[in-house]
């Protein structure tokens, strides 16, 4: 571990007299080391470990659970057992719905349309009537033949479930949510951990009188005249930005940046030291990775690293007992908005124990997680190869037709009641570890508005991604909702890469010959394809906060207006954590670039006593003057020209990133 520094300096970082893909480690003599750096799926690093694959059941689980720490009061109703009961019976009863409607032949062979006997059905019912509905069409390629094989098949009755919530699960859910809710006010500012990976939501991390204030101190960046809000582009004037990471970012070639030894700057002085450093070194060393094309044979370049552009994070002390920003915030000025960096710091203080959360699973670089429901074989419930050769239709075509259709896989429940020590996770305390070396947090902070209007009603929300480019080194992220005005329900979704390795071989899983239908089933996954898995979504509602890694993908689901007749918003404050592990260029390293800001302070009257003319000058020839400004500093409109050069950068990056997330990990089953 490294002995505490002095961060009143600068320091060499990526980018700044190293490598921009420089990541610290042991082996060097690096003062900034501190331990090995977390997790990203877009690094080209050998030693990165995929999520575990997990199973549809396991994921319903979750989601079950996640809806119920939903409901009002959850932790105190599922005390009761009346209460819980019918919580558990809707969820059971919900899920044999979707799952006779999704399986045509579960359909006839329904659960409840016979009474059982052990495993055997009950000859007095007798089967499905020959004028039962055929469930298939011509175009399903299934004849009457089949069908009537299939009918008659009457293992096909044996007492299985193969929705996607049973029983046993749903008492194994209700067991661990009692858990919860007795330790619920042990858990840091109420948090609850949503999904492994870790997802973790709070309704009451944040007070209200803190939600009130941040409304407050955000309504003077929004209340300005229509022509000087900034729509994000592309968003059909329905995102408005009031800060964004990529406005006035680090530019290579262009921003000037303090040089190593150098005093970093402070919320007092990042605007009167405008124009110290020099300008940022154009990389000439950023990693290529190649990735295969979707749909065309060959691969595809994708630069995780950019050589243009950085986002700026500001910096935040975590010495004390209250988060406390020493750095400007990018495109927000420290002195107009003293206000709203006090009320940002305690979004951060609230946030930590959160991220903490989210991010121990992922200290060790493992991405292991307990999980409750194991796959460990193959196994058919009926299966038809296990019967006699006259079983079955003797014709040799239909037998090959009737064979992989009248077995079921048996899919995989809890092996045992629910324990608790199973949810015990290392701890990792964010605070402990880097303050006792007096290391700053770094912090990219955005707020942003979703607005909505009768004549623009829909948000058709986002794209599936991770958070930045490599530079920027996000970890976490954590987004606190604090106001919603008449829009629908709204959520955010993650994903995630699966190991589709480990325990893939044909020898531990026991599956047939070119027999794969067990993986969708099972994982919802399909052999030769990316083993990619939908975990779920988090309702986003007013006063939530949300925290996740950087190694699950999100997107932002779709809502709209809820009376189409009056306008409705959605606000954020979104903080991405970057890697405490490895330092960036920081708004410490980089005084403001803002044009507009340096104008402001150079007409300003000094108060040390010399003279300054220039703010007596009349308005016309200062306007003169400052037309002759060339270069730097930076003004809005080549700020928005560089934002459009960086977007359509990153949308290329966000695409390829997809294709490189999505594409890590594939499934190859053995052909024995």
């Amino acid at each position: 571990m490294s002995t505490r520094i002095d961060y009143s300096l600068v320091y060499p970082v990526p980018g700044l007299g190293k490598p921009i893909n420089y990541i610290p480690d042991g082996r060097h003599s690096d003062p900034l080391w501190v331990g090995d750096s977390f997790p990203n799926p877009l690094s080209n690093d050998s030693k990165y470990k995929s999520m575990p694959l997990t199973t549809l059941r396991e994921f319903n689980m979750m989601r079950f659970m996640n809806t119920i720490t939903d409901k009002e009061n959850w932790h105190v109703k599922i005390m009761d057992d009346l209460i819980a009961e019918k919580w558990k019976d809707e969820a059971i009863a919900e899920a044999r719905r979707i799952w006779l409607e999704s399986d045509p032949w579960d359909t006839v062979f329904s659960l409840d349309d016979y009474d059982y006997d052990d495993d055997e059905p009950d000859p007095s019912e007798g089967y499905p009537d020959e004028s039962e509905p055929f469930p298939f069409s011509r175009s399903d390629e299934v004849d009457a033949s089949l069908y009537h094989e299939l009918r008659e098949f009457q293992f096909s009755l044996a007492r299985r479930d193969g929705s996607g919530m049973t029983e046993l699960m749903a008492a194994y859910c209700i067991d661990e949510l009692r858990y919860k809710a007795r330790h619920l006010q042990e858990s840091p500012h109420g948090a609850i951990i949503v999904y492994t990976g870790n997802v973790v939501k709070s309704d009451v991390a944040i007070p209200s009188l803190i939600k009130t204030a941040l409304q407050a101190a955000a309504a003077p960046l929004e209340d300005v005249p229509d022509r000087f809000k900034d729509w994000h582009p592309g968003s059909n004037g329905k995102v408005l930005d009031l800060v964004h990471p990529s406005l006035f970012p680090l530019m290579y070639g262009k921003t000037k940046v303090l040089q190593p030894g150098a005093k970093v700057t402070t919320l007092e002085d990042c605007v009167k030291r405008c124009g110290e450093g020099q300008i940022a070194v154009s990389a000439t060393d950023v990693p290529t990775v190649y990735i295969p094309h979707p749909i065309h044979h060959g691969r595809e370049s994708f630069k995780p690293y950019s050589d243009r552009y950085q986002w700026l994070p500001c910096e935040v002390d975590i010495t004390g007992d209250k988060a406390r920003i020493t750095s400007y915030i990018n495109n927000l000025h420290p002195h107009r908005h003293k206000e709203l960096y006090a009320v940002i710091e305690d979004v951060i203080t609230a946030a930590i124990p959160l991220w903490e959360l989210t991010l121990a699973p992922l200290e060790n670089g493992e991405l292991k997680f307990f999980q409750r429901v194991h796959y460990k074989c193959v196994l058919y419930d009926p299966d038809p190869r296990a019967l006699p050769p006259n079983e079955g239709p003797q014709d040799c075509y239909l037998w090959y037709e009737w064979r992989p259709q009248a077995g079921r896989f048996y899919s995989p429940e809890p092996e045992g009641p629910f324990d608790p020590a199973n949810l015990v996770q290392p701890k990792f305390d964010l605070t402990d570890r880097f303050s006792e070396l007096g290391r700053p947090l770094q912090i990219i902070v955005k707020l942003a508005n979703i607005e909505l209007t009768p004549e623009n009603p829909n948000y058709e929300g986002g794209t599936w991604h991770l958070e930045g480019k490599l530079n920027e080194h996000i970890v976490a992220t954590a987004i606190y909702y604090y106001s919603s005005s008449n829009i629908t329900q709204s959520a955010l979704a993650f994903r995630q890469v699966s190991d589709a390795s480990t325990n893939m071989d044909w020898q531990t899983l026991r599956y047939q010959k070119d027999e794969h239908g067990w993986l969708n089933l099972v994982y919802g996954c399909e052999n030769f394809e990316g083993a990619v898995q939908d975990i779920g979504s988090v309702d986003t509602r007013e006063g939530r906060l949300i925290t996740f890694p950087n190694v699950l993908q999100h997107q932002v689901q779709p809502f709209e207006l809820e009376d189409k007749t009056k306008p409705g918003h959605r606000k954020i404050l979104a903080l991405f954590l970057v890697d405490p592990h490895v330092r960036t260029i920081s708004t410490a390293s980089v005084p403001c670039q803002q044009f507009d800001w340096w104008r402001e302070e150079v007409e300003t009257p000094q108060n040390d006593g010399s003279e300054w003319m220039l703010p007596d000058l009349p308005l016309e020839l200062r306007d003169q003057i400052f037309e002759k400004v060339e270069d730097f500093p930076i003004t809005l409109g080549e700020a928005k020209a560089t934002r459009e050069q960086l977007m359509a950068e990153r949308k290329d990056y966000v695409r390829k990133s997809d294709m490189r997330y999505t594409s890590r990990e594939r499934f190859s089953l053995c052909e024995h």
